[in-house]
């Protein structure tokens, strides 16, 4: 077991942003020392609350010189969003200021985001311009030059004048669906429950060896990884964890869901409201050439789901989700995580209106009583 953090930087009331970055690199200095393998950065934009960093890069860059040892993974990069060569060039930056420690995380967004964005909002078009922005980067990052004759970029060859430490590109990490991830020779993270972890880990398995064949590696010559995003909170006793934890939770529902819904509420933006799939709303229909594998849905919606296919009566798992208690009530929880078969288990620390002291607490209980215990 490998063990990252996953993290948005949420707003914390009365902390101005300046300080909050510097807490947040204060956190980064303590997972780099007691060994967490990556540190991975989301990426929100206005009208979203819920992520302050939303140029992973520019944060990143300043956490590469505050630690050593930790991976600086951007999970993920909105790729239509961003013009590939720009990409590759910053790509390249980041991983020779951290020393080779990048690794990269894609996804598409959607297409709310993109409308905010000023970008084309048809589900169709934002698909294939994320096929084509990871096609160029992939290339462009492993090649001396890039010729590239697309629907939406052209090059001839031009000359790529950054290329990463790592060939032939840093480390790959698709999030939310484990079967594309395989097929792509990715890393993954879940977004679900135990119970959804252990089929997804399975069906992982199963594609990455009928692609690539049993056990093999990935480009990088690593075992391919796969994990859930486990918010937590740890306390001396599961009374004070759930405590602190309860209010936190629905802090962080709100942040997710909330300003964009009534921002494009308030804007009348109806084409986001259903979906020709029939998914939650405010996300825009299905791309017609996405394959059925992959399934986005509106994220308060998707928390709602987990809250209600939690089969679980423990108090310290909030809506089958988070988990919130005293070390041995995360050492029961790690028992039931391991038996799922997944190599990665990424937490989050500081999720909602938690505060930098009990991100810190629960840091320092993770890293002392459950790390040293189940270790790679």
């Amino acid at each position: 077991m490998q063990y990252g953090v996953f993290d948005h930087i949420e707003p914390v009331q009365g902390i101005p942003l300046s300080e909050i970055y510097e807490l947040r690199l204060k956190q980064l200095e303590v997972f780099d020392q007691s060994g967490f393998y990556a540190y991975h950065l989301a990426e929100h934009h206005t009208p979203a609350v819920h992520s302050l960093a939303p140029s992973q890069n520019v944060f990143l860059a300043a956490a590469s010189q505050r630690t050593r040892d930790l991976r600086l993974a951007p999970c993920v990069y909105v790729l239509p969003l961003h013009h590939p060569i720009r990409l590759i060039e910053e790509i390249s930056m980041l991983d020779h200021l951290s020393n080779g420690r990048l690794e990269i995380g894609v996804g598409r967004g959607g297409v709310m985001e993109a409308f905010f964005w000023g970008q084309d909002s048809d589900s169709d078009t934002n698909y294939k311009r994320y096929l084509e922005t990871l096609d160029v980067v992939k290339q462009g990052l492993g090649s001396e030059s890039l010729t590239y004759d697309g629907e939406h970029y052209h090059f001839d060859n031009l000359p790529m004048r950054l290329t990463p430490i790592q060939k032939p590109y840093p480390p790959l990490w698709y999030m939310r669906n484990a079967e594309t991830a395989a097929i792509e020779g990715m890393n993954t993270i879940v977004v679900g429950t135990l119970n959804s972890l252990h089929r997804e880990t399975t069906r992982y398995k199963r594609v990455w060896d009928e692609t690539h064949g049993k056990e093999s590696l990935t480009i990088q010559n690593q075992t391919p990884k796969i994990g859930l995003v486990v918010h937590m909170v740890i306390a001396d006793t599961d009374n004070e964890a759930i405590e602190i934890a309860t209010p936190a939770w629905e802090k962080y529902r709100w942040n997710l869901g909330a300003p964009r819904r009534i921002e494009a509420e308030k804007r009348g933006l109806t084409q986001f409201q259903n979906s020709n799939d029939g998914s939650f709303g405010f996300v825009g229909d299905r791309p017609v050439n996405l394959p059925d594998r992959e399934t986005r849905k509106d994220i308060e919606a998707e928390l709602e789901r987990f809250d209600s296919q939690s089969d679980s009566h423990d108090p310290t798992r909030l809506g089958g989700v988070a988990l919130a208690g005293s070390s041995d009530s995360v050492k029961r929880y790690m028992e039931e995580y391991i038996a799922t078969g997944a190599n990665y288990f990424m937490c989050s620390f500081q999720w909602g209106d938690l505060s930098h002291e009990n991100a810190m607490k629960s840091i320092e209980l993770f890293s002392e009583k459950i790390m040293p215990i189940y270790v790679s």
